[in-house]
């Protein structure tokens, strides 16, 4: 099966659907390189979908632009863009065999029986359902139907597949499986792919960079670690993973004041602009009084709302000075003194918190 990428331009991509409603997609731009795993994450209604349909033709932009190579495709008919698609639902034919499902887009393209027949069975052995090419869509699982739907959209050798939270509807366990049979197909047919969810961590675990969507507009985009450990946006940060957030100014001479304290943020703290500032759970560690905070660490004053299990960690809620909510992550084997109502300091190093913008 040939394999090879498609390079996708965005260019100030904009689509309203009525005169005065605010814009679905507004003004975005994103340079998407041949053979590059990118998915577009956002809540409902952020406009990452709207602009996977303008990709894929299925609605036409209302300004702007979309390149293929190079060559504008904005008003090009779906059908000859020539991407592959993988919906949420499957969209499988109910009364046609698995091979059948799959050979449809070879039969539209009038590929001989024999080419089809060998082009079939490597893209059911690519998804690992060899032997089930007879079988019905009403005789598989929710995930051997995904998989029959990633072979339909792959047997054609597009240059770019198209994902509309494909693996939204099944369950915690089948989805992270899916989520490595997505990832090697990826790297063994080196196709570009651009995926769209609403799953923080299916996006991390997937991608080679992320679009965080928000109204309309790309908020941040940047590679899943530099997203995660050095956000731009107080929306990134919250959005990708839990976030300590404290919302206070900052001074002259490198120092951000928050609740009465005064903390060290170097040179990172220095430009102009409401910001806020930012710790990961797992970058916090929590002291029982302030004299075992370590020289140095910046700390606030919280209280324990509550302690999970997370296998691996144990996750604790916090209620800080300012009324505001977070958690630190840490090990099994957290002192039995941190329970909910205990007094604590929650403490951190400098270079392991961000400031980001309001």
């Amino acid at each position: 099966m040939r394999s090879g990428g498609g390079r996708i331009e965005l260019v100030d991509l904009c689509k309203r659907y009525g005169s005065n409603d605010p814009p679905a997609v507004d003004h975005i731009d994103i340079d998407i390189q041949p053979g590059e795993f990118i998915t577009l994450l956002g809540p409902s209604g952020s406009g990452k979908t709207t602009t996977l349909n303008m990709i894929v033709g299925f609605i036409a932009p209302t300004s702007g632009g979309i390149r293929l190579n190079g060559r504008d495709i904005s008003r090009l008919p779906s059908h000859k863009r020539e991407f592959g698609m993988v919906f949420q639902n499957y969209a499988l034919f109910p009364h046609l065999t698995v091979a059948q499902n799959v050979a449809f887009p070879l039969r539209e393209r009038n590929v001989s029986k024999v080419e089809t027949a060998r082009r079939v069975g490597e893209a059911l052995e690519l998804v690992d359902l060899g032997g089930m090419d007879k079988r019905r869509p009403h005789e598989l699982s929710g995930g051997q139907q995904q998989r029959v739907a990633l072979a339909r959209a792959v047997v054609f050798s597009p240059s770019v597949l198209l994902l509309d939270e494909p693996l939204s509807a099944l369950d915690r366990k089948l989805r992270q499986s899916l989520q490595r049979e997505v990832k090697r197909l990826h790297r063994e047919l080196k196709l570009t792919f651009v995926f769209v969810t609403h799953d923080q961590d299916e996006a991390m675990t997937l991608s080679d960079r992320i679009a965080i969507f928000d109204r309309g507009r790309i908020d941040s985009l940047g590679t899943p670690a530099d997203l995660y450990h050095r956000p731009a946006t107080q929306f990134a940060a919250r959005f990708l993973g839990e976030s300590n957030v404290f919302a206070g100014r900052y001074l002259a001479d490198d120092v951000y004041e928050w609740h009465g304290r005064k903390w060290t943020v170097g040179e990172q703290g220095r430009g102009t602009g409401e910001r806020v500032l930012i710790v990961r759970p797992e970058r916090t560690s929590l002291a029982l009084d302030e004299e075992s905070v370590p020289s140095g660490s910046n700390a606030a004053d919280a209280v324990v709302t509550d302690v999970s299990f997370y296998g691996t960690y144990n996750r604790i809620e916090l209620t800080y000075g300012d009324g505001s909510v977070g958690c630190a992550a840490l090990p099994v084997g957290t002192p039995a003194a941190v329970r909910p109502g205990a007094k604590v300091v929650a403490h951190w190093r400098p270079e392991d918190q961000v400031l980001v913008t309001k």
